[in-house]
């Protein structure tokens, strides 16, 4: 307990934002800075990053949604997003109860709809890199438990953890959860000296020696061994590597599908593991080709950290069938090695890229003479092999993208849950699902069209997520392929392969069908699923994005007008309601905000977001301004310049400063009392708690 409040004191004293706190007795700001720390280590744990970053990570108070700091990683393969919630108990027995699990969970789902006002101004910064790793795929999401005790978590709040899980998986793997504990962050604090370095035995069966330059081994170990291993030293096994085990990431769900459903394949199938050690020393006699037992020192396992992780996973979860996996391992002794050769090893083998299956698909001959067709017949280039240079948009595309647009037009519309699945499309390169979007002898007019479909479909939801809210704005962006599906089966292809065929007219009719096809879709998915449902799960879910396309198509077919989008999905029709109620009037007559109370600005749209997150960002106050009961319709005196402004003129004053956008919008949807709620909100809870119509009163600020 010492050693991490010593080094939360030390690494983040100064750094992290107590200003919500400085009423607060000497006690509870305490708490309350150790406890943010705490979330600051956690993320420091789970994404390595200077103090100052880790600080800046912290979002807790007022609207923090049941979570406290938080990580994005978008620049790796597989986006990644960490969720923080910290306990800091000084007798080290931090509760976590069903309350804050619910709030938790809550919180998750707010973001994952792009609820993004509801949460606090801290949070607001981190909006863009959420976005941009939603951009670059369907993130792995790891809800971190930092909680200050030695105790296991009481298996009823794991049972419900799980349970909740396993609602937001209901497809594939998305969301996971980590409980980091008293040991963890004393480990964490003193680095690699603060765990004993690990020594062990292992046995080696056919295994071959090495001497020369350096002393190595390789040979098999069995499943059971290595996931004893693993539950006997855990993530100290992985001191030197790069990256810990990656437990959400596709490659190790594979891995673990395999050793639990091929596991006399595993050996065949994984690329290995690689140990660094000390020393290695044989016990009694090893003869090579045979089975050997070692003793070795300090050691860690450098590469195949997702390997050991997912075999411990899997021989856990059934022991019968994860005992007939082995797999190749090598030890090497860095004894006799000149300095620096274990981290060369280190850094080496872990920035090989690995081959994929698209890889081999791009040896089909269907491919290669997809590509010749396309320059004979459309002149036009068609990329198949990864790491070519694109073409630009108007000159061609590649095997991903055709692939992708194949998915959505195909009559089938699980490939498009298919498709939505993985960045990758990992699930569209196997054999069967491969010949079912490509066929034996794709027609090259066929893919190119889909293209320029899936294109024209994505370009009008970008188009329309400019005046979308929350769900609407999910559906938008999740659900192109469900989209471009359902415009698809509603336009003329029956001559799609014909040379002849005028293209260009189905294009046209893309932009109307497209708004009709998401609003018969959200529709769809809030009847069918309910308007607490994720948006994600009915477009990658094969069952659901088949009942969602039938209750679209029919409501396409049925001649009637599109289901208006909700009012809180559309920004204009927000903004109109808003102004129905003379918000400041309201207020500053009822009391209903104490006097020179601090409240948050929060961008309200996406424009806005894209407009002025890094202006916001640049210097804290512009998004604070205190409140006045005084004065008149200027009851907000902004922080950046000390001058009295009205809700709607800061948020347009601010909008111009930040990006040179005019534009009137409704401040009162912006500006926000933390805790409780914008001035919107506690506007019209006023005038309801006074038996009003809200349209008694004439429109204004």
């Amino acid at each position: 307990m010492g050693y991490v409040r010593k080094a939360i004191e030390e690494r983040f004293t100064g750094l992290i934002d107590m200003t919500d706190k400085a009423r607060a007795q000497e006690p509870k700001q305490r708490e309350a800075f150790l406890s943010r720390g705490l979330a600051a280590l956690a993320v420091q744990i789970e994404h390595p990053c200077p103090d100052r970053v880790a600080a800046l990570s912290v979002f807790d108070g007022e609207d923090d949604r049941g979570l406290d700091s938080i990580a994005v990683e978008v620049r790796s393969p597989q986006p990644r997003i960490c969720l923080v919630q910290a306990k800091w108990h000084e007798q080290g027995k931090g509760a976590f109860g069903e309350s804050e699990v619910d709030r938790m969970f809550r919180g998750l789902s707010m973001m994952l709809d792009r609820q993004y006002s509801k949460f606090n101004s801290r949070f607001q910064l981190f909006v863009p890199d959420i976005e941009r790793a939603y951009e670059s795929g369907t993130p792995k999401i790891t809800l971190v438990l930092a909680l200050l005790r030695t105790a296991p978590l009481d298996p009823g709040i794991r049972d419900l953890i799980e349970e909740k899980c396993a609602e937001f998986n209901q497809v594939e793997e998305m969301v996971d959860y980590k409980v980091l504990d008293l040991r963890d962050f004393h480990r964490a604090i003193l680095g690699d000296a603060a765990a004993p370095k690990i020594d062990t035995k292992v046995r080696l069966d056919g295994f071959i020696q090495e001497s020369t330059p350096y002393k190595a081994l390789y040979g098999t170990m069995t499943a059971p061994d290595l996931a004893d291993l693993y539950s006997e030293h855990r993530r100290g096994l992985f001191a030197r590597n790069i990256r810990d085990n990656l437990d959400l990431t596709d490659v190790n769900i594979k891995i673990r599908n395999t050793l639990l459903e091929q596991p006399e394949h595993f050996w065949y199938f994984s690329n290995g593991i690689t140990m660094l050690c000390e020393t290695i020393r044989p016990i009694g006699k090893s003869v090579p080709g045979k089975v050997g037992d070692f003793q070795l020192t300090g050691v860690s396992v450098v590469n195949g950290a997702q390997t050991v992780s997912a075999i411990h996973r899997a021989y856990t979860a059934n022991p019968d069938s994860a005992q007939f996996g082995r797999v190749m391992v090598r030890l090497i002794s860095l004894e006799d090695c000149p300095p620096g050769f274990g981290d060369q090893v280190t850094t080496t083998t872990n920035t090989q890229n690995p081959i994929e299956e698209r890889d081999f698909k791009s040896l089909d001959q269907a491919q290669v003479q997809l590509r010749d067709d396309f320059a004979l017949m459309l002149h036009l280039s068609y990329v198949i092999k990864r790491g070519e240079a694109l073409p630009e948009p108007d000159h061609g595309c590649s095997m991903m993208e055709a692939a992708e647009a194949l998915a959505a037009t195909s009559p089938n519309a699980e490939l498009a849950a298919a498709a939505k699945r993985d960045q990758n499309l990992a699930g569209l390169w196997e054999d069967d699902t491969y010949k079912e979007i490509f066929g034996s002898s794709p027609n090259a007019y066929r893919v190119w069209r889909s293209v320029q479909l899936l294109r024209a479909v994505r370009a009008r939801l970008k188009e329309l997520r400019d005046g979308l809210l929350w769900r609407a704005d999910a559906a938008a962006f999740h659900g192109d392929l469900l989209v471009t599906h359902i415009v698809y089966r509603s336009l003329n292809t029956r001559s799609i392969e014909d040379p002849d065929f005028y293209w260009p007219n189905e294009l046209k009719k893309v932009p109307e069908l497209v708004r009709d096809a998401l609003a018969w879709s959200l529709s769809a998915i809030d009847q069918e699923y309910g308007k607490s449902s994720h948006i994600i799960a009915a477009v990658r879910n094969t069952e659901r994005i088949e009942r969602v396309v039938r209750a679209a198509l029919r409501g396409l077919d049925s001649g009637k007008d599109a289901p208006p989008l909700g009012d809180d999905y559309q920004v204009t029709e927000v903004e109109t309601r808003g102004r129905q109620v003379n918000a400041v009037t309201t207020l500053i007559t009822n009391k209903r905000i104490t006097e020179g109370a601090v409240l948050e600005f929060r961008p309200y749209s996406k424009p806005e977001r894209r407009d002025m997150a890094e202006w916001l960002a640049a210097d804290a106050k512009r998004s604070l301004a205190s409140w006045s009961n005084d004065n008149g319709r200027y009851p907000l005196q902004w922080h950046a310049d000390g001058e009295w402004y009205s809700p709607s003129g800061l948020a347009k004053e601010m909008r111009q400063q930040a990006s040179g956008v005019t534009s009137s919008v409704q401040g009162t949807l912006r500006w926000f009392v933390p805790g409780e709620g914008s001035l919107d909100d506690l506007a019209l809870a006023a005038r309801l708690e006074q038996g009003l119509n809200v349209e008694d009163e004439p429109a204004g600020d």
